[in-house]
């Protein structure tokens, strides 16, 4: 857990399809309200929809969040940082789902805790939402497999960096009690 942190740039190696089914298997496994495991995950590798992905994502920032829009101009112009698969991490909306957006939370952690100990490197990503967002995201959700009922929640970018790979963040004691 010490060692995971949030990868920005990522190198153009593929990660094998049994460690990749390993990271999806441990967010399978993640607790849920009543368990009701109200997600579904979905692995994009293939490069075109990741391409089509951060195009979109982009001028939609640009349109309609210019600060988020000048931070991933800042970082390279991208908010997919280039990684090899963006797991899609889709919530259940309506219905009994009240505690949906919290389970899938729980999901990504599961997700980057288990890429981290394979060697994997990963940063959780909210920013792509806006390509699912709205009427204008319904063509993106249906061309990825979002299922009815699910919206996107959560994204997590996996992939191995380029270059040396960045050491946790450091923490703060005094943000934690024992009573």
């Amino acid at each position: 857990m010490a060692r995971r942190y949030s990868c920005r740039a990522f190198s153009d190696k593929p990660i094998a399809d049994d460690v990749l089914d390993a990271i999806i298997t441990a967010g399978l496994h993640a607790p849920s309200a009543v368990n009701r495991q109200p997600w579904r995950l979905i692995a994009v590798r293939d490069k075109a929809i990741i391409a089509d992905i951060e195009a979109a994502g982009l001028a939609r920032l640009e349109q309609d969040d210019p600060a988020g829009y000048e931070r991933a101009v800042s970082r390279g112009n991208t908010m997919i940082y280039h990684a090899a698969v963006v797991l899609i991490i889709a919530g259940q909306k309506g219905g009994d789902a009240a505690y949906a957006d919290l389970d899938c939370g729980i999901v990504a952690s599961h997700i980057v805790l288990a890429a981290t100990a394979l060697g994997v490197d990963s940063c959780i990503a909210a920013m792509p939402r806006v390509v699912f967002a709205g009427d204008a995201g319904a063509e993106m959700r249906e061309r990825v497999g979002i299922p009815d009922g699910f919206g996107f929640t959560l994204s997590v970018l996996l992939g191995y960096a380029a270059g040396e790979a960045k050491p946790g963040h450091d923490i703060d004691p005094a943000k934690a009690r024992i009573l």
